[in-house]
């Protein structure tokens, strides 16, 4: 289906873009019979919905003529969430009115606001902004809302989380009453609900498909872990994975940078968005990842909210989201514009009742599969490895690598230069992470040694992780053996105390077992520390 007829300036555009039919909330804002209507839109997140408001603004911005008119009082507000929404939304604006001799300006909290007031004076057709710096340019006579003709509510659902009331009332309240007001709304809760009643006359209400659907173009998949190996099944899932680009989800600022930190450490080309960055520093960070310099993004849910990274195919959460709403909108930066994603949650098994709440809310059909292990890592690594070496094999040699080639072939074997192959194209790549069994198939551990006497031998070690950091025999056993270099029957009684753990080693391998915890270990078993009680 084409687009429905829109003002030449806006059609010559969208062709230059390589717009060829219209996205189903595109042609759902176009419907006959809703020119100049107040619209209520729920739609997925990456359906096209700002190109959809900027044509459905069509009519109150050009009207029939073929420019727009001189730049003065805006005659439209859109108002977004965060700074990287509203920027974004300024571009696609921008350029869909250019032809047409339109002037976004922007109001975006954290860029400079005399900046700002100079573009206002000097005339704007449209203005993108945040909620509170639009509503303090009001206040301070900088924007003139007198003239506008529509405003529109971006993400309208998300601006109330964040706690924007008082600030989208004091904007909408400020303009005049026969204005247009379009809200778009991943999902519509009772808060918008009730400020469509208040703010919007006769408003159409749109939903572009169920508002719970899953995503068509997301695969959902959750892995239950242990609580201690929450970073290892990220790393293992990054490495099994290798996506163009991914981003990993937390809940806090300090859960990002930690994340981030040790993901750098481990190879991994990755950047952090938190709340406490500058617009500068987020602007380069999302930069790295557009050219490729960067291929994870560690984030808040804040931080990430409106970022657009088209080649984005995995989402993973390395903490569950707060509610449902949440982990749709996470969720909902893959899988757009028609390509492919995966959202991956990592589930601590402790926590697996709330994540199974979560999936019910959302409505989601999320496959249970066990995180990768160390051994299927290495096993796509292989497929990935060969397929590389086709492809070397099958390029034209440039000057003088024949002779590099046949001297090789004339020092080692065929197999022995493939395995050299291998290694050089292994050596960049993060080492993957030996992870304990799924906690669903553990065999429960012993909880009383056959031996009494054993008890009294003084074979008892401790960890320093106890209750208070989520211990549980379930995936402690595991991590004990491990550590030990020791089979199951090889441990007795564990007591689990507040802030460490005790367990008993039988006699007859607990030299061996001293042994080998006092060895340096790497990754997250090394931070746990494991010895002999005297």
């Amino acid at each position: 289906m084409a687009f429905p007829a829109l003002p030449a300036p806006l059609a010559t555009a969208l062709a230059e873009r390589g717009y060829a039919e219209p996205t189903p909330v595109q042609s759902a804002v176009l419907e006959d019979g809703l020119a100049g209507r107040d619209l209520l839109v729920s739609a997925q997140t990456g359906s096209g919905k700002t190109v959809a408001y900027g044509m459905a603004l069509a009519g109150e911005l050009l009207g029939d003529a073929a420019r727009m008119p001189p730049p003065g009082a805006p005659l439209a507000l859109v108002v977004a969430p965060t700074r990287e929404l509203a920027l974004q939304v300024k571009t696609e604006l921008s350029w869909l009115y250019a032809r047409a001799g339109g002037v976004v300006g922007a109001a975006v909290g954290g860029m400079d606001p005399l900046a700002e007031r100079r573009v206002l004076s000097r005339g704007t057709h449209i203005v993108v902004g945040t909620p509170g710096r639009m509503r303090d340019h009001i206040e301070r006579g900088n924007l003139d809302a007198t003239a506008l003709k529509a405003v529109v509510l971006d993400e309208a659902d998300e601006m109330l989380d964040l706690g924007f009331r008082e600030e989208l009332e004091a904007i909408l309240d400020a303009a005049p009453e026969a204005r247009r007001t379009l809200m778009f709304s991943a999902t519509v809760p009772k808060g918008i609900g009730e400020m469509a009643k208040r703010y919007q006359r006769d408003a159409k209400r749109i939903a572009v498909g169920s508002e719970a659907r899953q995503h068509n173009d997301i695969e959902y998949r959750g892995s239950l872990v242990a609580p201690h190996e929450i970073e290892r099944a990220v790393v293992n899932i990054l490495r099994h994975e290798d996506p163009r680009l991914a981003m990993v989800f937390c809940a806090t600022r300090a859960a990002v940078n930690r994340l981030h930190a040790n993901l750098t450490e481990r190879g991994f080309a990755t950047v952090a968005l938190s709340g406490e960055l500058s617009q500068a520093e987020r602007t380069r960070a999302l930069q790295s990842l557009r050219d490729g310099r960067a291929r994870v993004c560690v984030a808040t849910d804040v931080a990430a909210r409106g970022i657009d990274l088209p080649d984005l195919a995995l989402v993973i959460h390395a903490e569950l989201p707060r509610d449902s709403e949440t982990l749709l909108h996470r969720s909902g930066r893959t899988g757009r514009a028609g390509r492919k994603g995966i959202s991956w949650l990592v589930v601590p098994h402790n926590r697996r009742r709330i994540a199974e709440r979560l999936f019910q809310g959302a409505k989601l059909n999320v496959a249970i599969v066990p995180a990768p292990g160390a051994d299927a890592v290495r096993a796509k690594d292989g497929e990935r490895l060969r397929e590389a070496a086709t492809a070397l094999l099958a390029e034209e040699p440039e000057d003088g690598d024949a002779a590099i080639g046949a001297a090789l072939a004339a020092i080692a074997t065929p197999e022995a230069l493939a395995t050299a192959l291998v290694k050089l194209l292994r050596a960049p790549l993060p080492a993957p992470e030996e992870l304990a069994e799924a906690p669903e198939r553990q065999a429960p551990p012993p909880r009383e040694r056959r031996d009494p006497a054993a008890a009294a031998s003084g074979n008892w070690f401790r960890m320093d992780v106890g209750r208070e950091d989520g211990a549980d025999p379930k995936w402690l056993l595991p991590f004990i053996c491990r550590r030990g270099h020791v089979t199951r029957d090889a441990i007795g009684r564990i007591r689990i105390l507040g802030r460490e753990t005790q367990f008993e080693v039988d006699p007859r391998v607990a030299a061996k077992f001293d042994d080998a915890v006092r060895r340096p270990v790497g990754g997250q078993d090394g931070r746990v520390r494991v010895e002999r009680l005297r």
